[in-house]
């Protein structure tokens, strides 16, 4: 083979070679592009969500806020007029009575809730909610409202709290056993913040409610036997005179 053929196939050869390299990094390189174009839309993706998330739990914060700032106005009861005069207008960041301030709490309560659902603040709002519709008679809704409270809410204080409330608007509704099995399951949490005395008084009293006078009896002896300078004693001992009179 002559010199100038040989050199010709090392020209196209080498050639090739490039071609090849060419589009190998050609594709290698749209693939990369791709890679970072993914990752980027990734990482806007996961910014937009926090600061979604970020605004939710913001309006959540201030729904309460405004929540209970209207708990928290004073129950100004209106005085007398004299008489020939009109009757005097109620005073500026008051109530006139307490069934207006928890008609007028409420449905803030109710919004700050379901701001978002899981937040702390919204846990928060939906516990003062249900204690609301309890003092109101509106145990039905009240067990809702205490029940997604226990649901969210955990081993936190708001879900031991809230599981307190939810036997007591049972109770109210006369469905005794399963809110006494409530108060046995608290009495026997040995890591509960809530003072097992205040556990006792409630479950002795669903106890006398149901007509189930021996437990009611032991129960109310426990508080003044094991707490005898509780202030539930006190309590205890007028709830035994009642069960043996």
């Amino acid at each position: 083979m002559k010199n100038t053929e040989r050199h010709k196939l090392k020209e196209n050869e080498f050639a090739r070679t490039v071609g090849r390299a060419r589009h190998a990094v050609e594709t290698r390189s749209r693939d990369i592009v791709k890679v970072l174009l993914g990752i980027v839309l990734l990482i806007a993706i996961a910014g937009a969500y926090m600061w979604w998330r970020g605004s939710q739990e913001s309006r959540g914060n201030e729904l309460l806020a405004s929540a209970l700032a209207a708990y928290e106005m004073p129950v100004v009861p209106p005085q007398p007029p004299a008489p020939g005069s009109p009757p005097p207008l109620p005073q500026p960041g008051t109530y006139q009575s307490e069934q207006e301030r928890l008609d007028a709490s409420l449905p803030l309560f109710l919004e700050a809730a379901e701001a978002r659902p899981g937040s702390r603040a919204a846990i928060t709002a939906r516990y003062h909610a249900a204690g609301i519709l309890a003092a109101t008679g509106r145990h039905a809704e009240a067990e809702e409202h205490y029940r997604q409270v226990v649901d969210r809410a955990g081993d936190s204080i708001y879900g031991r709290t809230g599981r307190l409330g939810l036997a007591e608007t049972q109770v109210a509704q006369g469905k005794f056993d399963s809110a006494i099995d409530i108060y046995t399951e608290l009495s026997r949490d040995t890591g509960s913040p809530l003072p097992l005395d205040s556990v006792l008084i409630h479950m002795g009293r669903a106890y006398a409610r149901a007509g189930r006078a021996d437990e009611a009896t032991r129960t109310f002896n426990r508080i003044v036997d094991e707490f005898p300078q509780s202030p539930y004693a006190a309590d205890a001992r007028r709830e035994l005179a009642e069960i043996e009179s």
